[in-house]
């Protein structure tokens, strides 16, 4: 690229001042646009990334019967949260609800309908409302209950889920840094859903952390060009508005003997260079046993690749990316943040080489059910089906059997499927099982296992092909 002049900058800049200049509000002029009855997008992932000012005001506000679009309805009396508890939310929509207790009671009760979403879907939805796309074709969701009553076709021997466009009134989204033209950047882990939002509605504002003049951000570093963006209102964050984000101790790993046997295992099928998602739970294990050298990229669906381990200083999303449990992390030399629809793009087109996964059931035909507990309400899909359906290769984690010595590898899943004829590899802490020609088969004994005690504590049927230690 050649040098730009002095007498180059002074062209350039002249040439950006006749630009358009947006409109710089207050919260609570923001919060006036939302009428009663408005469809609102409500940016971020968890508290990371989140309009917390912006929805914050809108709950000063008698505006009711919303329809809230986001991935989460914020912590509770936190974000989105404080208008569930205003009673001002006729109806929510996203992917995983469980991560606020109020969203929970409030589903089981009935004073909110609520319509779940898989992360990925939900993302590319908001993605094609903004191009102007009626609707998409994903294999995301094919043959679970998420699909029942939607249009499915087959394409090239696959099924296919029709997934409708989502559009909004207002979106509340979150930025790092804006210039007075409204052309927005994003920091670290903060793009999340808030970049596909900021096109898909009708009416944009963007809470952001700094107001800087036009040409102050480079063209190449803009994620959100001005013509997006409505208003802009300025507005800090501080820890207190980063819920569970806000520090690596309000996240605490089960570590044990066998979790983390189950872990080693599990690390040993990973190659250099591979890239790698990691479910909650026992997959978050593995990240401590990758080192540099082993060459292995870690993607968390979020949006980043080359998640590095937790801070060390715990100070939180206020200084480091999060990762999809919402823990604060480090980012190592040539890492990457994108937001969630390109981050789920990655996963859908096959450029994840291994999705290490909690199970549930898995059963004879390595279908996989891992997201709905018997007895609880289907809230929390979160990016499940997504990844066990779209990554290379699938490995599950888990415990040989339920609390009651029941088993969980079984003949056929009698939970709420998550993907079908989808598992690789399964991992308990008493076997290693594969599919070979399809058939389930037993290939290790996990350290103090016995092959009677496999037997007995496994109902699905599985053929025997142990490998020598």
């Amino acid at each position: 690229m050649p040098k730009r002049t002095k007498a180059g900058n002074k062209k350039f800049f002249n040439i950006i001042n006749f630009m358009k200049q947006v409109s710089k509000i207050t919260a609570e002029q923001a919060a006036a646009l939302v009428k009663d009855g408005d469809t609102i997008f409500g940016g971020g992932f968890g508290m990371t990334g989140n309009p917390v000012h912006l929805l914050h005001a809108l709950a000063k506000t008698q505006t009711r019967n919303l329809t809230y679009i986001g991935n989460n309805v914020g912590e509770p009396n936190l974000g989105g949260g404080k208008l569930l508890l205003n009673g001002q939310i006729k109806k929510m929509i996203g992917s995983f609800f469980t991560s606020n207790p109020d969203a929970v009671k409030a589903a089981q009760s009935g004073s909110v309908e609520y319509e779940l979403l898989p992360q990925g879907t939900l993302a590319e939805a908001i993605r094609a409302g903004g191009a102007g796309i009626a609707g998409f074709y994903t294999p995301t969701s094919a043959g679970t209950i998420i699909s029942k009553e939607k249009e499915l076709k087959i394409f090239d021997g696959k099924e296919y889920v029709f997934e409708k466009a989502l559009r909004a009134n207002v979106a509340f989204i979150r930025a790092w840094k804006a210039d007075t033209a409204g052309n927005l950047t994003y920091r670290m882990t903060e793009q999340n859903f808030n970049k596909a939002m900021a096109t898909a509605a009708d009416i944009v504002v963007a809470e952001v952390e700094h107001i800087v003049p036009v040409g102050e951000i480079e063209p190449e570093n803009i994620h959100t060009p001005c013509c997006y963006v409505d208003y802009i209102v300025q507005a800090h964050i501080t820890p207190e508005y980063l819920g569970t984000s806000a520090s690596v101790k309000s996240s605490s790993k089960k570590v044990d003997d066998v979790r983390i046997n189950m872990a080693k295992r599990a690390f040993k099928e990973l190659k250099k260079s591979d890239v790698v998602n990691l479910g909650i739970g026992i997959p978050t294990l593995v990240a401590d046993l990758i080192k540099n050298e082993d060459g292995i990229i870690l993607h968390t669906e979020n949006g980043m690749l080359g998640v590095g381990p937790v801070p060390e200083d715990d100070a939180g999303a206020m200084h480091y990316p999060v990762n999809a449990g919402k823990v604060p992390v480090t980012a190592l030399q040539g890492s990457s943040y994108f937001d969630s629809a390109d981050s789920f793009a990655m996963i859908r087109g096959g450029h994840i080489d291994v999705a290490i996964m909690g199970g549930l059931e898995v059963d004879e035909h390595a279908n996989l059910a891992n997201w709905a507990v018997p007895g609880k309400p289907l809230l929390g899909v979160g990016g499940a089906m997504d990844l066990a359906s779209g990554a290379k290769k699938l490995i599950i984690t888990m415990t040989h059997t339920n609390s009651d010595g029941s088993s969980k590898i079984v003949p056929s899943c009698t939970l709420p499927l998550t993907a079908m004829n989808a598992v690789d590899m399964i991992i308990t802490d008493l076997a290693v099982f594969v599919y070979k020609e399809n058939q389930l088969t037993l290939v290790e004994l996990m350290p103090d296992s016995t092959l009677e005690e496999v037997r007995s504590k496994t109902d699905a049927y599985f053929i025997e092909i142990l490998n020598k230690m």
